[in-house]
């Protein structure tokens, strides 16, 4: 079965438009575990304009279940422009210190406003191998965040990657549209190529209640999923939207 991560990043960007710890990003957590999410994901970006480093660290000290951080390898310190919120201590020293179960590589650039592209392997591969390679040293799954490109595939496990979050955007657009089969189809070619490859399969960005149900992948490992489950949680509570998520993934409880 697909298991589903939470994303936090909204809940935290909620919290920062005020000085205040409100809404408290553990306590969501927590919440989401209870209700029977497998696992939560966060993005912290060097501008900690909604997860911040701290967050990171007092989820790995909480949580039940699987922590996945995302975020670009090669971003530096950064200080912080409040004097009640650490500076950034980069990427790599971040996870270091909060050694999550899973590490997703992204290559968004520090001033972007969502994720909106995967990595090019064939430029990148040379950067991004030793730092999979402590990723792993360090105990942390890794996963690179893919377009749908199944010739990829290959170069992503000779970089020792374990799995890829396939970047679904592309699917969400032409799911609202109305016609989706050929760009599914692209997704199912790669995930058949990362799976002969020996790759797990991670997917996000825009899943929600609608397009899920018809995101049919061959031995899809997880879904993280934060803005939709956010406003929907706004409707329905954070309870019954977990369950939703979790009937929309083929769970029957």
């Amino acid at each position: 079965m697909t298991d589903l991560s939470i994303n936090l990043n909204k809940i935290a960007l909620i919290r920062n438009s005020r000085v205040t710890r409100i809404p408290d990003v553990v306590a969501h957590a927590q919440q989401c575990i209870a209700a029977g999410a497998d696992g939560i994901t966060v993005h912290p970006r060097p501008d900690q304009r909604h997860i911040r480093a701290q967050d990171c660290l007092d989820l790995k000290a909480s949580l039940t279940v699987e922590l996945n951080i995302e975020g670009n390898p090669f971003t530096a310190a950064t200080p912080s422009d409040r004097d009640d919120v650490k500076d950034y201590p980069g990427f790599m020293a971040l996870v270091r210190e909060a050694l999550p179960a899973q590490v997703t590589l992204v290559p968004d650039s520090d001033g972007q406003l969502t994720s909106d592209h995967g990595f090019d392997v064939a430029r990148d591969g040379g950067r991004l191998a030793p730092v999979i390679r402590e990723l792993k040293d360090l105990g942390c799954r890794v996963s690179l965040f893919m377009d749908p490109e199944p010739a990829a595939m290959l170069t992503v496990a000779s970089l020792g990657a374990d799995r890829i979050e396939l970047y679904t955007e592309s699917y969400a657009r032409a799911h609202e549209a109305g016609d989706f089969r050929a760009v599914l189809n692209a997704f199912q070619e790669t995930a058949a190529a990362a799976i002969e490859a020996g790759l797990g399969v991670n997917a996000g960005h825009d899943l929600n209640l609608s397009n899920l149900p018809d995101f049919k992948l061959p031995a899809l490992a997880e879904v993280s999923i934060g803005h939709a489950f956010t406003v929907d949680a706004l409707t329905w509570g954070i309870a019954e939207t977990v369950l939703r998520y979790q009937r929309a993934l083929g769970k029957t409880t």
